[in-house]
């Protein structure tokens, strides 16, 4: 909203305010658009926030890029087949996914049904995915263009890789009832923020640990089977079996207030 304040007996007139809330905190800034600072365009390719190889990168704009922006915020996301932007949450913000070129699965946790939901969208498509609700997207074909819109200046993000490598392995055998040994095991190769999965050494370490490489580079291959339709949703099914085919557990950080 605009308003008009005085300096003395002159009145001034360019001065917006912009109230955001986040969670239960109120932000007020203040904004003199006949500053020299002021900013209205920006190219994203100029703040890459992650990039896995030349084929899987995110640019990001918030209002740290471009100070006029209001309650809104975007990711660029570039993903390759069967990678994925890995699951996570934005506890400040619902993100509206758009799909530019390629196509990608859009997978929210819906926390009141307790249910696994698989969107996917094509060119011209979105899913919608509420804030703080548990999702990731896994790209199904190469060239795979998403257009994160957050209604938030600056999306918050908190992801399971992080919450897997930090959380001790102790705690999560003993409240799960699992083996301490094979927890600790299965979750040593997390050592850091994963964002776009499988990470990049993912055949090496899996070829250190004896384990089969065959599917590493490409998880989601089995993924490229037939869809079931059905109350609004595709399910991906295995190619020789009619069960639908188990997500992936990578994540990403406590925040994205690097944009």
């Amino acid at each position: 909203m605009g308003i008009q304040y005085t300096v003395g007996q002159t009145p001034i007139y360019n001065v917006h305010v912009r109230i955001r809330k986040a969670g239960n905190q109120v932000a007020v800034s203040y904004m003199d658009f006949t500053s020299p600072n002021v900013q209205f365009t920006y190219d994203l390719r100029n703040n890459n926030t992650f990039t896995k190889d030349n084929r899987n990168f995110i640019n990001a704009l918030s209002v740290n890029q471009l100070n006029t922006l209001g309650n809104v915020s975007l990711l660029d996301i570039y993903l390759s087949t069967g990678n994925v932007v890995e699951p996570h949450i934005h506890q400040n913000a619902s993100e509206l996914v758009y799909c530019i070129s390629g196509a990608a699965v859009v997978s929210i946790i819906n926390p009141f049904t307790k249910q696994l939901l698989n969107f996917s969208i094509q060119p011209g498509q979105v899913a919608n995915v509420p804030q703080g609700w548990w999702h990731y997207e896994v790209a199904t074909v190469d060239n795979t263009h998403l257009l994160a819109i957050f209604d938030a200046p600056i999306p918050e993000f908190i992801g399971a890789s992080d919450m897997l490598r930090l959380t001790p392995a102790s705690v999560l055998a003993h409240t799960y009832c699992m083996n301490e040994e094979l927890v600790e095991a299965a979750l040593a190769p997390i050592t850091d923020t994963v964002v776009i999965g499988p990470p990049a050494n993912c055949a090496a370490i899996n070829q250190v640990q004896g384990v089969s490489t065959s599917n590493t580079a490409h998880p989601n291959q089995a993924m490229q089977g037939q869809y079931v339709q059905g109350q609004g949703k595709k399910v991906y099914l295995h190619r020789d079996e009619q069960q639908p085919y188990p997500q992936f557990h990578p994540v990403i950080g406590n925040g994205w207030d690097y944009l």
